[in-house]
């Protein structure tokens, strides 16, 4: 996370062109200053050729009308005004330093650029907009070096030195204090930013914004220093308005995330809907976690359109080993995955559906509960055949909770084919169960099948008399 937030904090660096100067004669105009600094102040006039010529070497274009600073001409000036800066006025220095500073700004020289605009502000004759402007990039520059303390001291100064304090440069501090472990003060400071940007300057507040106020709450709650509770509820309103305002699937999930903590199945489970249908997810798990938000809210057939809109669903994975890329689905059919889908398919009484995909689940699983479970779903649809070969296998495999009940059922599809002899020799071995109740039930099969067996005996003696004298 604090990665993260350097990263975002390198990326919204400011690249700043210097601050302009106006090269003729200006007045001084104190009467709103906070300080002894002057907002204007007039270059000597050979100075002022001098800076001229960069100024026009620094907009210099292409045939095509794109920008081509002459950055060897830019140089060349600025060495002959460092090379006489003893002789120089304190604010012609000061202008000096100022491009210096843009120079090794746009060469990525980070240090020097540093040392150029803190050279700037050393100078007694600095003007305010001069100063401000550099406070502000020295600011940004020593928190992209991860010299956080140092960059909290100068942004301080600058909002001290300024008239107005915008939301931008708020959420600069609340970035520095962030990673200096300062969460309150980045928390105030965030909260700020947001306030100015809605109230004041009246703009959307940027999404790295309430990512980084979440954080705060989240580090909070890890401190002790507010309640688990409170961090969720302060987390849920941040993550409800990253999902209208940059409706990402990250925050979809982080939303989700929050509502399941809170125990807030059924707004979880919209949550997630809404990510689904807006095609965000592209991961097994939030396919299934769906699936079973579904289940648990009494969803069965959306939940099994989910895990099939999961099977068809295609993404590009990589090999490691290999680097190559090939579409695979998003939800596999392994075990646990189409025994869910099964599953949701009975509980929406989808049997016909249901069935194909219990076969699937049944030859990949590590027991023969699956084939018990088949077989059950095929004596229901009375294909009886199916349920004896299915109920088999199950016993076959194994590792059964109750094998006394999976015999109980193969005697009862035997029953139903009017295979009695069948039918009681598994009966049979379902009464050895210590268990009472199956004991019980296997007793009064075996009771109905030998007088069924009669009666059928009978109906068919009856049959073959009434043929024989007709």
């Amino acid at each position: 996370m604090r990665f993260l937030f350097k990263l975002l904090l390198i990326s919204s660096l400011l690249f700043v062109a210097p601050y302009s100067v106006n090269l003729s004669a200006q007045s001084d105009n104190q009467a709103s200053q906070k300080n002894k600094y002057r907002k204007a102040r007039v270059l000597q006039a050979s100075t002022a050729k001098k800076i001229t010529k960069v100024v026009e070497a620094l907009e210099r274009q292409d045939e095509e009308g794109k920008d081509d600073p002459d950055w060897i001409t830019v140089k060349e000036i600025l060495n002959e005004l460092l090379a006489i800066k003893d002789n120089l006025k304190s604010y012609d220095r000061s202008v000096m330093w100022n491009y210096w500073g843009y120079v090794y700004f746009s060469e990525e020289k980070y240090d020097r650029a540093m040392n150029a605009y803190e050279q700037l502000l050393n100078e007694p004759e600095a003007t305010i907009p001069l100063r401000t402007a550099s406070l502000f990039t020295v600011a940004q520059l020593y928190m992209v070096q991860g010299d956080f303390k140092k960059g909290i001291q100068y942004i301080l100064q600058w909002m001290n030195e300024v008239e107005t304090i915008t939301a931008q440069s708020y959420s600069l501090l609340a970035t520095a204090y962030y990673q200096i472990d300062e969460f309150i003060k980045a928390k105030d400071a965030m909260l700020e930013a947001v306030r100015l940007a809605e109230e004041v300057e009246e703009y959307r507040p940027k999404e790295n914004w309430y990512v980084l106020l979440g954080a705060c709450y989240s580090e909070l709650a890890d401190q002790k220093v507010i309640t688990k509770q409170e961090s969720l509820e302060k987390q849920l309103d941040i993550y409800e308005i990253l999902v209208n305002y940059y409706p990402k699937k990250l925050y979809f999930l982080q939303l989700g995330g929050v509502y399941g903590q809170m125990n807030r199945e059924l707004d979880y489970m919209i949550t997630l809907k809404a990510a689904y249908q807006k095609d965000l997810l592209d991961k097994e798990q939030e396919y299934m976690t769906l699936a079973q938000l579904l289940l648990l809210n009494k969803n069965p057939y959306w939940a099994a359109k989910v895990i099939v809109d999961g099977q068809n669903k295609k993404v590009l994975v990589k090999n490691e080993e290999t680097e190559e890329e090939t579409l695979k689905p998003v939800v596999a059919d392994k075990f646990k995955t189409l025994k869910t889908l099964a599953d949701a398919w009975r509980m929406a009484q989808e049997i016909d559906k249901a069935i194909p995909v219990l076969e699937k689940a049944a030859k990949l699983a590590k027991d023969g509960e699956t084939y018990i479970l088949l077989g059950n779903l095929y004596l229901f649809e009375d294909r009886l055949d199916e349920a004896i070969v299915a109920i088999q296998n199950g016993i076959k495999k194994g590792k059964l909770k109750k094998t006394s009940q999976a015999h109980l059922v193969l005697g009862q599809a035997y029953f139903e084919l009017e295979n009695f002899s069948d039918a009681k020799k598994y009966f049979r071995m379902a009464a050895r169960d210590d268990d009472k109740v199956i004991k019980k039930t296997a007793n009064s099969w075996i009771k109905y099948a030998e007088n069924e067996e009669v009666r059928v005996k009978n109906l068919q003696l009856r049959r073959e008399f009434i043929q024989q004298n007709s």
